[in-house]
């Protein structure tokens, strides 16, 4: 992978270089071309390339999708990229999808406290951290314009036929980890999913020209 002007900690960097690009199969890569073709489009004209992930109650795989997509764009130095989430609910950033960034590396500090806590999750020492807390996508924290809205989830996918201001509906869902929660399985599973979104928006923006 082509490295970027960002320094990323060594840890998510030893992350990132295990990932196997190999793995996606050409089905996937079906699904990830609109997002490729989305980001390109903005790179090409020089515009703000807004992307929210969107899942049903903003607590586990947007979360992965966003901080992992964010990385991705300055691992890759592709400019001008910010990245939300939000779900069709408000709960909370799920305890165990939390140790899953830190244990790939990310240095995550809560800001507040309460039943939806605010965290700061820092991928470099110098970037601006990601802000990362439960939400509807269309809260006012969000964009309300000019955006991709990323399904992340089946449930959000069908129950958003429409979601207002985006420039760009892009369904890629991931399977949902929740289904492991208070299983043996639960870490390694957490882990496998985080994996596989991480690996996929790394793939994406390896492939942007700029």
């Amino acid at each position: 992978m082509t490295q970027s002007n960002t320094s990323v900690f060594p840890s998510i960097e030893n992350e990132i270089s295990s990932f196997q690009f190999g793995t996606i199969t050409p089905e996937r890569i079906a699904i990830l071309l609109p997002l490729i073709d989305f980001i390109q489009e903005k790179v090409n004209k020089e515009q703000d390339i807004r992307l929210n992930f969107i899942c049903t109650h903003n607590s586990r795989r947007s979360h992965l999708s966003q901080v992992w997509a964010q990385t991705a764009a300055a691992h890759f130095n592709v400019k001008n990229v910010y990245c939300y989430s939000g779900g069709t609910e408000a709960t909370a950033l799920f305890p165990m999808a939390a140790k899953t960034l830190e244990q790939s590396g990310f240095q995550l500090k809560p800001l507040s406290e309460g039943t939806n806590p605010v965290y700061s999750i820092k991928y470099s020492e110098n970037e601006h951290p990601i802000i990362g807390f439960s939400k509807t996508y269309d809260d006012s924290f969000n964009p309300q314009s000019d955006f991709a809205a990323i399904l992340t989830c089946s449930s959000a996918d069908n129950g958003c036929p429409f979601i207002a201001g985006a420039e760009k509906r892009i369904p890629i869902t991931f399977e949902d980890p929740k289904a492991f929660d208070n299983t043996p399985q639960q870490e390694e599973k957490y882990k496998e999913r985080s994996i596989q979104i991480a690996t996929e928006l790394f793939y994406v923006f390896s492939q942007i020209k700029k």
